[in-house]
């Protein structure tokens, strides 16, 4: 669906819940939330499910359209879900009822009865902020979120899918609202427990393929070291890629014993999203993730064989 085809439809609905996926990060939560304050301002009655996996970080913006229990649908919308793999647990019941998904993951696999997918997107705050453009105006309590996800999404504008449209969104959010507080409390603040597991990450670190390719872990017994939060440990997946020299940063995070979450985050050389699909993940071609069956050794030897298979010489 297009843009104009996806608001239209949007205007059309009432009493709508909108789910967000596992381990949910800023860009899942932040267009959650703006596309739910947006449907309100237009006299909807929308909610977010509550993600039970929802971190410190993030909890405040969804905070304010946490469903009820008492709440009954009857729309089901999913925003930054790629697959049905990827919702919670307490989504489960929702999976055949989502119409309508918006995203901006290449691998979304096409499960919602609608679907409005644009993959040059750099998050799916981008979609979200042309959607509600046609919905209604742009508020502060709609931008904020928004900028939380875009920005989120794209290493505060430092990744490589950041695009001058990027910027020009950001730009207009920032005429609606004061982001200093925002950049400070994502960007530039570190738990003393996050400061100490990216110290053992780096010490432990191994490197592969003429030292191209890093492997930093995160087994279940580091977490229980530090007694890390799931807000100390989010975005860690990110610094395997910050080594000189490097061109594909590899994060295995124990989920429990015998299930490994893995990150790849990739320069051009590497196609992350294709290594990952060959584990059953998915993602973006420089950055991509899977959870895989087995042991962290396993879980490595897998995805080393997998960048070795569509990395270019």
């Amino acid at each position: 669906m297009t843009i104009t085809e996806t608001a239209a439809f949007l205007k059309t609905l009432d009493r709508v819940l909108i789910l967000t996926h596992v381990r949910p990060d800023g860009d899942t939560v932040g267009s959650a939330a703006a596309l739910c304050q947006a449907l309100r301002d237009l006299g909807k009655e929308a909610y977010l499910l509550y993600n039970p996996e929802i971190t410190a970080t993030y909890a405040p913006y969804a905070a304010p359209y946490r469903a009820g229990e008492g709440f009954t649908p009857a729309h089901v919308v999913a925003v930054d879900v790629a697959a049905p793999g990827l919702l919670p647990e307490n989504a489960m019941r929702y999976v055949n009822s989502v119409e309508l998904c918006i995203d901006h993951h290449p691998s979304n696999s096409g499960y919602a009865q609608r679907t409005c997918l644009d993959a040059s997107a750099a998050a799916a705050g981008e979609i979200v902020c042309a959607v509600i453009r046609e919905l209604t105006p742009l508020t502060p309590a709609i931008a904020l979120p928004l900028y939380v996800a875009i920005a989120t999404d794209c290493g505060c504008f430092q990744y490589a899918n950041t695009t001058a449209n990027t910027h020009r969104i950001a730009a207009e959010l920032m005429e609606l609202v004061d982001v200093s507080a925002v950049n400070k409390a994502l960007f530039r603040t570190k738990s003393k427990v996050r400061l100490a597991m990216e110290s053992r990450m780096v010490a432990d670190m191994e490197l592969f393929d003429n030292d191209r390719v890093v492997v930093m872990q995160i087994p279940l017994a580091m977490r229980q070291a530090y007694n890390a939060t799931e807000a100390d440990v989010e975005e860690l997946s990110s610094l395997a890629a910050l080594v000189e020299g490097t061109d594909c940063g590899i994060t295995l995070r124990e989920l429990k014993p015998g299930t490994v979450k893995i990150s790849v985050r990739s320069g051009a050389r590497v196609d992350a999203c294709a290594a990952c699909a060959a584990l059953g993940g998915g993602g973006h071609r420089a950055a991509a993730g899977a959870t895989v069956e087995g042991t962290m050794d396993q879980a490595k030897a897998a995805i080393l064989e997998a960048v070795a298979h569509v990395a270019e010489a």
